[in-house]
């Protein structure tokens, strides 16, 4: 077991709204990943969930007040120890006390004295979100530097749906991840911008049953669309074929599962972006013909599989920019040869595709594909090579976009 006081310390705040039940599989990820936790709940949000919960799954007291623990001196002390704060829900009220510098709690004290990253997670009805009063208190602690989600869209509290409703604790959690690792990995430098991010895999159907396709989970190209959409980007997601990962907030999603229905979804999707990346494994090649019925198996050998080559949607896309300043990025995921290692094959492919940017990952032996984590460089078609440490994939996420934003620039 190891020394708590060695783990990075979280506070995980908890306003006062039903979607405070989230925050207790928001706790449970944050422990379980190696983190000390300390939960504070405001009064409000013991009414939804009580303390023995928080207690139990953090291994840590549960307090609400100032006066709680005097001596320790906890509203000042709690902040200045920690290495971030999440609050997920924060409500329209926990928003607006914060905006204005109150104090009359345990978590507005501590938010107050916090010198770390601050991740509020928004959760209310729609009109509470539009309200121009939320709005302002939103822009102010965003000029702060609080990173304030999005919230993602769907369905509220009885019948109502629309946007307001907590991100995934998943989600949630990753960006929390992204947070510990760089602190500085969310500014709104994309605010104002349409970005198009492709991801998955893509299965080109054989017979009914069977399909040709690859190992690509989606998990990069959605922590791009995530990490954009939280950057301030109005974000299309193409999706090929993916683990099940759900739709990241403030992200519009469009299906694709053939290779051919990825490259009309992306190019009618390019036709208004600023920028274009190209996360998705696209097939290679699909097969001649497409049976019918399923392929039985008998006693002679199978009929040869005869292939075509699918379109390049990279190649094409920087040869039909929609504007000469539209940047387009590729990844590629390579294996070293006897002609070269990884990093020679990504600049071969960088320079037959011409695009502005591409990621070169190594795969193989558990990289890359199916992991949570990922590595790699980032080459320019101006000749500048960056590496790009192993860290998770909202990580590697963050710094194609910092590449993305100094071209838009």
């Amino acid at each position: 077991m190891p020394d708590p006081s060695t783990l990075p310390e979280v506070l995980l705040g908890v306003s006062g709204g039903i979607a405070a039940y989230k925050s207790a599989e928001l706790l449970r990820r944050l422990t379980e990943s190696g983190h000390a936790v300390r939960v504070l709940p405001t009064e409000s949000a013991l009414k939804f969930v009580g303390a023995a919960t928080f207690e139990a799954l953090s291994g840590r007291p549960v307090a609400t007040g100032v006066f709680d623990d005097v001596p320790h001196v906890p509203h000042v002390a709690l902040g200045q120890r920690a290495d971030l704060v999440v609050v997920a829900p924060a409500t329209a009220d926990l928003m607006a006390r914060m905006a204005h510098g109150r104090s009359d709690d345990l978590l507005t004290a501590a938010l107050l004295t916090a010198r770390c990253p601050v991740l509020l997670a928004p959760a209310m009805h729609t009109e509470m979100w539009e309200h121009p009063a939320t709005r302002d208190n939103v822009a102010l602690l965003r000029s702060r530097g609080t990173v304030v989600l999005e919230p993602a869209s769907g369905r509220l509290t009885g019948s109502d749906t629309g946007k307001g409703r907590l991100s995934d604790p998943a989600e949630i959690f990753d960006l929390s991840r992204l947070l510990l690792e760089r602190p500085d990995a969310l500014p709104r430098d994309l605010a104002g911008r349409h970005v198009v991010v492709s991801a998955g895999g893509t299965r080109e159907p054989l017979d009914p049953v069977r399909f040709l396709g690859n190992r690509s989970s989606g998990r990069q190209g959605w922590a791009l669309a995530r990490v954009a959409a939280q950057r301030g980007a109005r974000v299309t997601l193409v999706a090929g074929s993916t683990a099940d990962l759900g739709v990241p907030a403030g992200v519009e999603m469009v299906s694709a599962g053939t290779a051919t229905g990825m490259q009309t979804a992306v190019r009618a999707a390019a036709a208004t972006a600023d920028a274009v990346v190209m996360a998705a494994a696209v097939a290679d090649f699909r097969p001649v013909e497409q049976v019918a019925d399923k392929i039985k198996r008998g006693d002679d050998e199978p009929a040869p599989l005869r292939l075509a080559q699918n379109p390049d949607i990279l190649a094409g896309l920087v040869r039909d920019r929609a504007r000469p300043d539209q940047v387009v990025v590729g990844f590629a995921a390579e294996t070293g040869d006897a002609d070269g290692d990884v990093l020679h094959h990504g600049r071969a492919k960088l320079a037959r595709k011409g695009c502005d940017l591409l990621i070169v990952n190594a795969v193989g032996d558990g990289k890359a594909f199916e992991v949570g984590d990922n590595a790699g460089w980032l080459l320019g078609a101006d000749g500048g090579e960056e590496e790009l440490p192993n860290g998770s994939k909202a990580l590697l996420a963050s710094r194609v976009w910092d590449a993305v934003a100094a071209r838009l620039s």
